[in-house]
């Protein structure tokens, strides 16, 4: 009978740089004591690697009245540990050591003080005794569980009468289920009972460490006191020292435990485009569009437009009056980036926001377990409080920048409206000089005719007259170039607004989403 031995798929080296990485994304999701659990696990690998690889540290574990300080002295050979039948004796852990040379460092490691040198072909050996699991000392109990931990090869010694206490499953074997192959389970003192009852109590043993998720794990029948099994135990163990590999199996055990223990539910890594956020995004730029004031500013660069336009193009006898109304845009501090004085949003628009950002919060965290999914809701509000002043900042960006320039028609619309002027201050000029004449009763200058109409009440009514019709026009060509240009700018704000949502919403989240992608890739990485 021998320990499962298959070669792992990743080296442990992978597997303990998995976990570290693993455990630093985790941190701040997940509980801190299983963040800590799986630093303490790394660390902890990394001293014992360091130390002596030639030796093979077990240890004999079990509860008061089991007969494991008997066992010890059968393997060993020697009367070392003091055997007790109902109280306790084993205080503090003892080690037999075959071939001790280069084994301190490991043994202070392990803060064994009592060391007993044992000659014998299993060189390498290092056989703890430790204290009862289940002593009314706490100590002795807490010397237990800290040599549990960090030996590298388990032998729990049960008995007939107590091996299915609860106790010892429950606190001891389930907890370190996937340490199957550095565990070894004896059925100690069978000598007390009759052979038809020794192979139900083993089979009823396997079936208790099947539950306890331990199937497979190696149970030897022995009886320390006639040397029934001892011989077999001795075998496996010399096997196990001389493969040298015991440590690291467990340490492979403890990484895929802490793994395990870090994160109980790790879904396969979410990869691609998250299901129904494209819908959620658009939800939330309408959402941010309307809370923006962007239905407002689009308008108003309509009228920008129009109100410009009028001023440049309309008649000059009348145009000054536009220049005295205020520019919408400019009424809204809307130009050359200046901040915005829109008005604030309501508590509707406000509402609506909040719902857009939890809607892109559950849609993203859909595809991965909690806690995870709580902290990519988290990072999709995480840098909320940023969004009035972004969108603040893109509105008036996007409102300076190709929304409010002056078209060329305006120039030549101006143009044309000073000619009519100029036509008119002809007409009239030439009126005054026949009227002066007339009223000073000097010989009457020669006036030409247009029909019967003469050339300077033609000038001055048609220049008027050419004016208006040119203001006319250019006000239906203002109405459509300001709609064009309402279009345009609501197409900026739009990819804006977009840009924003996606930095300051869509962002975090997907990377919170693609913190935890990275770390259920190495809670698998971990556990292979």
């Amino acid at each position: 009978m021998k320990l499962l031995g298959r070669k792992a798929e990743v080296s442990l080296d992978d597997r303990l740089e998995a976990l570290a990485e693993a455990a630093d994304l985790a941190e701040g999701r997940l509980g801190q004591e299983a963040v800590d659990h799986a630093r303490a696990v790394v660390a902890r690998a990394g001293v014992r690697r360091g130390l002596s690889v030639d030796h093979t540290a077990v240890a004999l574990a079990g509860a008061t009245g089991s007969g494991k300080s008997s066992l010890f002295n059968a393997l060993s050979g020697t009367d070392l540990a003091t055997v007790g039948v109902t109280r306790p004796t084993t205080a503090k852990a003892q080690a037999a050591l075959w071939g001790a040379g280069g084994s301190g460092p490991l043994l202070d490691w392990l803060d064994v003080p009592l060391r007993h040198t044992v000659e014998g072909d299993a060189s390498g050996l290092i056989l703890l005794d430790l204290p009862d699991h289940d002593s009314i000392e706490l100590s002795h109990r807490g010397e237990v569980d800290r040599l549990v931990a960090v030996v590298d090869l388990l032998i729990w010694v049960l008995d007939p009468q107590k091996y299915a206490d609860a106790a010892v499953h429950e606190r001891y074997l389930r907890p370190l289920a996937r340490h199957r192959d550095v565990m070894v389970v004896v059925l100690n003192q069978v000598d007390r009972l009759p052979e038809r009852s020794v192979k139900r109590c083993l089979d009823d043993l396997r079936g208790l460490l099947a539950a306890d998720g331990l199937e497979g794990v190696p149970i030897l029948a022995v009886s320390a006191r006639t040397g029934q099994g001892v011989s077999e135990l001795r075998e496996l163990l010399g096997r196990e020292v001389s493969r040298r590999r015991a440590w690291s199996s467990r340490l492979a055990a403890d990484v895929a435990s802490a793994a395990a223990r870090l994160s109980a539910d790790p879904r396969p890594p979410v990869t691609g485009e998250v299901p129904q956020e494209a819908a959620v995004s658009r939800t939330l730029t309408r959402a941010l569009a309307q809370a923006a004031g962007v239905p407002v500013v689009v308008e108003a660069v309509a009228k920008s437009h129009r109100h410009r336009s009028v001023a440049a193009t309309g008649w000059p006898v009348t145009r000054w009056v536009r220049r005295l109304r205020p520019d919408p845009l400019r009424r809204l501090h809307l130009v050359k980036g200046a901040r915005s004085s829109l008005p604030a949003a309501t508590a509707v628009e406000v509402s609506a926001v909040d719902t857009a950002l939890r809607d892109v919060g559950a849609a993203t965290s859909a595809a991965v377990p909690e806690p995870w999914a709580t902290a990519v809701r988290h990072a999709a509000r995480s840098r909320s409080g940023e969004l009035t002043d972004a969108l603040d900042r893109t509105v008036a960006a996007a409102t300076s920048g190709g929304v409010s320039g002056s078209p060329r028609w305006w120039r030549l619309a101006g143009t044309a409206q000073w000619l009519t002027v100029a036509v008119m201050a002809v007409g009239a000029i030439w009126l005054l000089v026949r009227f002066a004449m007339n009223y000073l009763m000097l010989p009457e200058l020669p006036t030409p005719t247009v029909g019967r109409a003469p050339w300077p009440t033609v000038l001055l009514l048609g220049g008027a007259l050419a004016g208006v019709l040119i203001a006319l026009l250019c006000r239906v060509f203002a109405w459509v170039g300001g709609r064009r240009r309402a279009r345009r700018a609501a197409r900026i704000l739009r990819t804006g607004i977009e840009r924003v949502a996606g930095e300051l919403v869509v962002t975090p989240a997907r990377e919170e989403l693609a913190r935890y992608a990275r770390f259920a890739d190495r809670i698998t990485r971990a556990t292979s």
